[in-house]
């Protein structure tokens, strides 16, 4: 049975701001420092076998704060990139309601679509699978990928909230099915004031 905890990346200065990051490389910001290390500090009382990120660099030093502290192999893939977000990179919704209109959504403005995103997703899984029989392994990765992903993995299974910054998701491979043990818990930040 292989167990794979979803994580979102730490916070960054688009978030605070209320941009879409999509592909955009932003870093973290202090505050998303300091979710990282308290993550860490979380995971260095449980069992982790690996860790993979997306290559993007708010995903990648989360996911490197955690590979160090825990003393464990980390693998950069892009397939755990976020979704992309074409022309919306960058802007907030009231930049995009002035430019395109209340009707943003349903223009061509080169967003990737959520097929493109399960299918990327869903090989990258089956990799790890393959690669971490039985193993625990964490994905760090983004806000609309795992949301995507989660339902596209566990049955019956509705994202039912917004993924908070360093919140892990956990779901676990019974036979062929995934469900899903722990969502969006950020129980990590409750000691630090983030």
């Amino acid at each position: 049975m292989t167990t794979i905890g979803w994580v979102r990346h730490g916070i960054t200065d688009w978030n605070v701001e209320k941009k879409a990051q999509g592909q955009t490389d932003i870093p973290l910001n202090d505050t998303g420092r300091a979710q990282a290390r308290a993550l860490a500090e979380r995971f260095r009382h449980e069992t982790w076998d690996a860790v993979y990120t997306s290559d993007l660099s708010r995903a990648r030093e989360t996911a490197e704060t955690i590979a160090k502290a825990l003393g464990i192999p980390l693998y950069v893939d892009e397939r755990l990139r976020e979704k992309g977000c074409g022309k919306i990179e960058g802007t907030t919704e009231d930049d995009r309601i002035r430019m395109w209109g209340e009707d943003w959504r349903e223009m061509e403005l080169g967003i990737e679509t959520e097929e493109s995103m399960i299918s990327r997703g869903t090989e990258l899984v089956r990799q790890v699978c393959e690669r971490h029989p039985g193993q625990r392994v964490l994905l760090v990765s983004h806000g609309a990928l795992i949301s995507t992903m989660l339902p596209a993995l566990v049955a019956n299974m509705e994202t039912r909230e917004h993924l908070h910054n360093t919140s892990v998701t956990l779901i676990r491979k019974l036979d062929e099915l995934w469900v899903c043990d722990l969502y969006n818990c950020r129980r990590h930040l409750d000691a630090v004031n983030l």
